[in-house]
Formats: C-alpha cells, structure tokens, sequence
C-alpha cells in the first residue's frame, strides 16, 4: 500500500497531544504583514510576526517543555539551558562525553515522566541518554546520565538526531545514514532509521521487525517527527541533491534510500506526500499545531505549513525573515516555538542570533486551504447559475 493512498483516508484536521501541562504562557501577536509568493503549488501568505523569547544561543537545535518551562539543547557547547520567564537564558546542565563536530553534536531533546531525553553525538557513535529533572522554573538541575540506547552509526554529517515521544508512550528516534547510504536499506544496522523503543530502551513487543528497534528503513537523514490526533507519524527528511521529503510513517515501511530520492513510484517503497528542491527546503523540525503541520526549513529560510486535511497543499511562511530554522515545536497553550539556526557555522548570524521565537497560527488561513475555499465558491456558484 502507497503513502498516497493510505494518506487520502486520514485527513481531517488534528490537535497536537503534548505530554506537559499546560502553562501560563502570554500570548503575543503583531500585525500582519505580507511574504513574496513562492512558486510551484506553493504560495506565500500574511504572516503574523514572531515573538522573539530569547537571544544569543548558541547552535540552538532542539527544543521541549517542561511542565511549561522551555528547555533547549545546544549543538556545539553541549548545554541544556532553560528559557525565564523575563527571557533569560539560565544553563541547567553540560552533558558530558558530547563531540561537536559537523553536523554532530547536542541534538535532540524529550521530556518524559520527569527526564529529559538527550539525543547526542561520542565519537563514531551517537547514543540516547536521560536525565532525571528535579527543582522548580529557574532552578532547574540535571541527575545522573542513565544511557538509553548506544551503537547508532556516527558521522561528520547525516546524523539524524530527533527524538519524541508519540501518544502510545513509546520513543521514536530518527538516525541518519553517517554517510554510509548502503546502511539505511540494512535492516541490522541502525543507520538511516526511525527506531522505536520504550521509555527505559528496551525492544516493544509490537515492533514490526522482531527483536529490533527498527521501525522504518530507507532514510537518509530525517530530522523532524510529529503525530497528528490520530496518531499518523510524519518524518522531514533530507535528501541528497534532488528532493528533500515529507513523509507518512507506517510501520516497517520502506522509504528508498539509496535506491530512490523522491517520488519514485517503485514498488517495495514508500513515496514522500511532498518533495522539495534542497535548495527551498532542508527540512528539519516539524510540528502539528492547528489542523497543519509546520515544518522548519534550513537553506530554504522558510517555515512551511501543510494542511492535515490536504498533504499535497503547502503554504510558505516567514522566509527570510530569521534566517535559518532548526525546530518546530507546539508549546503547551498552542502557540507554534521555533528555533533559528543562523550560528551552526553555515548561516549569516545577525547581532542578536540564534533565537528562539513564538507565534500564534490560530486563525490563521495558508493560501492553500484559501484556494480550495475559493474552488469550492467558484464551483457552487457555477452549480448554482445552471438553467
């Protein structure tokens, strides 16, 4: 069965289930402002400023609530630091045995039952720790690393590194194919992944692949998961030079890489439900947040949002206003966080980069669901004017 076809009976617009309680986080919007229409099937649309929450990160990759305090890793320095509610940054932590090199590093990071969950570069190896979270908002404090799951693939680049938990409790993990593309098509090789394993990293009985934490193969280096209120997983991926991806996730499915980029429609593998050039991409974090998903785009400068109820429509958000984006995350209240990336050694840092930003998307209507309203008012008037 096709991602296509599987996807056409799941839409519906869906809420984001998040596992914190919701905190007393002040909403902020500006006015409006117009974006530069982007080609294809895709088109710019007013977008409400961002929020700008904190200043002067540092490689800023991941970001995750904790019981409403924002938490955000960082790439080189190895730091867990904890955002104030007067905007400070406040270090919790220097996760130890991290080697920031290229693409490796600090990455992704999950909170979980009172742990926070590291996703982190040593050497040739990247590995998933936790850490037990103990103290109050601007006190936070780190207890001792417990490694969760060790052995995943480690390179300079393509190295995965997302880690979430999905509404069945379960961790899912994205690994990248540490430049080593024959690996993602190894099912004994946990290299161009998505993993599955519980919350203390054992095996869940219903894997799909026995004895494994393999969930899906064929990845060349995915770095966003999110699930809509259905409980559908989608992955962003990079890809090589042709097509960067938007997939829907099912379990042991196969997804190409190396044999295919894109849309291929070959048999025995899966096709992305988007694709982009790398060059209006790089999809990193992504989100669910008001019936869409977010998607936070690297070289393409952009946030771009697809509407659960139609995954071929895309809208284009915010491009170019902050540079690089890392992460996408939906808070507690419903608002939409991310993170520029402009200081990770490939972007134009401006004076008070890296940031992290928040904005409000309720209400908000993206140009595709505004062109399916108007078809949908053309073709009623046209019924309606028939002899």
């Amino acid at each position: 069965m096709s991602a296509n076809s599987s996807t056409r009976r799941r839409g519906g617009a869906a809420v984001a289930a998040v596992e914190v309680t919701v905190a007393a986080l002040t909403l902020f919007v500006g006015c409006a402002k117009p974006e530069t229409p982007q080609g294809g099937d895709e088109s710019g649309a007013p977008s409400r400023p961002a929020e700008v929450i904190a200043t002067g990160l540092d490689a800023p990759w991941s970001i995750a609530f904790h019981h409403g305090t924002p938490l955000v890793s960082e790439r080189d320095t190895a730091r867990i630091v904890e955002l104030t509610a007067a905007g400070g940054v406040r270090e919790v932590g220097r996760i130890e045995g991290v080697t920031p090199a290229g693409e490796g590093g600090l990455l992704g990071i999950a909170v979980h039952e009172e742990h926070l969950y590291v996703s982190l570069t040593a050497g040739d190896r990247n590995r998933i720790e936790r850490f037990p979270l103990s103290g109050e908002p601007g006190a936070l404090a780190l207890g001792d690393a417990e490694t969760v799951l060790d052995g995943i693939p480690a390179a300079v680049n393509h190295n995965g590194g997302r880690i979430a938990f999905g509404p069945d409790g379960m961790l899912c993990a994205t690994t990248g194919d540490a430049g080593e593309p024959d690996d993602a098509q190894d099912p004994d090789s946990l290299a161009g992944k998505i993993l599955r394993l519980t919350p203390d990293g054992q095996v869940p009985d219903d894997n799909p692949f026995p004895a494994s934490f393999v969930y899906t193969l064929g990845h060349r280096n995915p770095q966003g998961l999110a699930w809509d209120a259905d409980g559908v997983l989608y992955a962003s991926e990079f890809g090589q030079n042709t097509w960067d991806e938007l997939n829907v996730i099912e379990a042991g499915g196969n997804y190409g890489w190396p044999e295919v980029e894109g849309i291929a429609e070959r048999s025995g593998f899966i096709d992305p439900v988007q694709q982009w050039t790398p060059a209006e991409a790089s999809p990193s974090g992504l989100t669910v947040a008001d019936g869409r998903l977010f998607i936070a785009n690297l070289r393409g400068e952009r946030l771009r949002s697809v509407p659960l109820a139609d995954l071929g429509a895309a809208t284009v958000h915010l491009a170019g206003d902050y540079g690089r984006l890392r992460d996408a995350v939906t808070a507690p209240d419903g608002t939409l966080w991310l993170i520029t990336s402009n200081t990770d050694g490939r972007g134009a840092p401006r004076s008070d980069d890296d940031r992290v930003l928040r904005i409000d998307t309720r209400g908000f209507v993206g140009a595709g669901q505004a062109r399916a309203r108007r078809a949908r008012r053309r073709a009623s008037t046209r019924v309606a004017m028939r002899p």
